[in-house]
């Protein structure tokens, strides 16, 4: 049966850097080759787990196209586009369009903190002008400010606003997105910990970090809740619960792309102002892997 666009475990990807600091692209194409390997279901380039902060329009262009490339029509890539310039958002989403995304994640406008109103507004011109489905990305711990309910089903009324990724960490709030949103209307966790949850009253999936390291698991938590067997799920959430909450012992994406590097997929590297993790958190974060069985299996992968 024909999966629902947007539903089941996107990968946030990491965007691997090269000693030069430029974008490592072999090793990037080698990330979205393991990931299609291992099942994951859609792929999610130059979100924050990407660093796209840190990347220049012309790289975040790249970027999606290598992962297009590399994709091939086997899944669908949804691209990061977001900012707080509705104007620079709208082009950035049509590059994206331009690079062969076939959606768009588009973060709320942080640091100038809208109203509910200029939310809807910005996410109305979004939908009219960039010529991709596009799903909201509410993260309130990161831009400051939260998508309520209420404006949210309205947004999901747009024509070509196809979803949300939920992000505010608050399970009540995602019980009444749940709700208040059309059933087509796809509800993504954003928060690994959250995904099964979130599936238990209406979501549909995640895009996860988690994946990065362990993508078939993470793909495999997910079918098991879509199939409804919630035992299978329920163990497969256990076992990775360790993974999902280390992966936040400092700031994400340092976490996941310092495991990456001990499995032997990347190099560790990052751009300012993000650093390398720290002693501590590297020791919690090795004892995590070894016990999840990453980094005695990480050459075959």
């Amino acid at each position: 049966m024909r999966r629902a666009p947007w539903t089941g475990c996107g990968t946030a990807l990491v965007t691997p850097f090269a000693a030069t600091g430029a974008v490592d692209e072999a090793a990037l194409r080698r990330l979205v080759h393991r990931q299609i390997a291992a099942g994951v279901h859609f792929l999610v380039p130059c979100g924050t787990t990407g660093e796209s902060p840190t990347l220049t329009a012309h790289e975040r262009r790249r970027v999606v196209e290598m992962v297009v490339e590399e994709a091939g029509g086997r899944v669908p890539v949804l691209a990061g586009a977001g900012g707080y310039n509705t104007e620079e958002v709208i082009d950035a989403g049509v590059e994206m369009r331009r690079a062969g995304a076939d959606g768009l994640l588009s973060v709320t406008p942080y640091y100038n903190k809208p109203t509910q109103e200029g939310l809807f507004q910005h996410y109305q011109a979004l939908a009219g002008r960039t010529g991709l489905p596009i799903i909201v990305y509410n993260v309130p711990g990161r831009t400051g400010c939260n998508v309520e309910v209420a404006t949210l089903a309205r947004i999901a009324a747009i024509p070509g606003i196809v979803g949300v990724k939920e992000a505010s960490g608050n399970m009540t709030q995602m019980c009444e997105v749940c709700r208040a949103v059309p059933d087509a209307f796809v509800v993504l966790a954003g928060d690994d910990a959250l995904t099964l949850p979130l599936m238990a009253v209406g979501g549909r999936g995640v895009i996860s970090v988690a994946s990065n390291e362990a993508p078939a698991e993470m793909a495999a938590l997910v079918e098991a809740a879509e199939a409804g067997d919630f035992a299978t799920a329920r163990a497969r959430h256990a076992r990775l619960l360790p993974l999902m909450q280390i992966n936040f012992v400092e700031s994400n994406p340092i976490p996941v792309k310092a495991a990456m590097a001990m499995m032997g997929l990347i190099e560790e590297r990052y751009r300012l102002p993000l650093v390398a993790l720290q002693p501590e958190s590297r020791a919690r974060l090795a004892a995590v892997l070894q016990a999840q069985g990453l980094l005695s299996t990480a050459d075959a992968a």
